[in-house]
């Protein structure tokens, strides 16, 4: 397995409240990674992929949106590794909250979910790179070091996508679904709906209103062409079972 070399990282602050970033640490000069999975035993393999890493210090681990922003803002990673499915929040919130919050800290997506459907999500969010959990070992190590170069790292597959896209190219059967017409806040209630979680569970795990989850509903029905709620529902379960697990879970 390839070793990651610990680039040069200056003193910064990386936070948007211009707190300066702990410099000091069990290991001066590593480069700090937040781990965030919702699984115990997924974090303590994450973790252990990166011990072997000299130049990486793992300086905590989340298993939600709260926990991770708090981790974020008191240690200031110079790289986040997270899934898309959270404990509780939203992956792609959290990417979202990072881009503003610690600009400066990469963003690595390790996880179980589809990426032709969520890796161009991820990256419109503010991540970095997209590593499917199927993938080897020495991929997520590749990809954490590209990162670190300041370069993006996904699937050769889904760079190709990528780029028949940008140059007009053919796009494959995915492209022109109705789905990906959603937003992120919306496919991630389109999903709820699916696992059969009710308007008030969906707007408590989202951070969300009950009417605008309602508005999602609405807006969801009319992208999807979709004539009642029996129709939603219906749609959506069927989805999720096609597609395996939701990118979040109230359970």
């Amino acid at each position: 397995m390839a070793t990651i070399a610990n680039p040069e990282i200056p003193a910064r602050e990386c936070l948007a409240d211009g707190r300066d970033c702990p410099q000091g640490s069990a290991r001066a000069g590593a480069i700090r990674v937040l781990v965030i999975d919702e699984h115990p035993i997924i974090r303590r393999g994450i973790i252990s992929i990166l011990s072997e890493q000299p130049s990486l210090l793992v300086c905590g681990e989340a298993t939600g949106l709260a926990d991770a922003m708090k981790l974020a803002h008191d240690s200031c990673p110079h790289l986040v590794v997270t899934e898309l499915s959270l404990q509780s929040g939203s992956g792609l919130a959290l990417i979202k909250k990072l881009a503003v919050v610690s600009p400066a800290t990469k963003v690595c997506v390790f996880t179980a979910h589809e990426e032709s459907l969520f890796a161009e999500r991820a990256l419109r969010c503010g991540a970095h790179g997209f590593v499917h959990k199927s993938a080897p070992v020495s991929e997520l190590v590749t990809a954490i070091q590209r990162i670190l170069e300041d370069r993006v790292y996904l699937s050769p597959r889904m760079t190709d996508r990528m780029l028949s896209r940008a140059i007009g190219g053919n796009n494959d059967d995915l492209d022109g679904s109705p789905i990906e017409s959603l937003s992120d806040r919306e496919l991630e209630v389109f999903e709820q709906i699916g696992r059969g979680v009710t308007t008030r569970q969906i707007a408590e795990f989202l951070f969300l209103s009950p009417k605008t989850v309602e508005t999602y509903r609405e807006n969801i029905k009319v992208k999807l062409k979709l004539r009642n709620a029996a129709e939603l529902t219906q749609h959506a379960v069927k989805w999720v079972l096609e597609n395996g697990r939701a990118v979040t879970s109230v359970n």
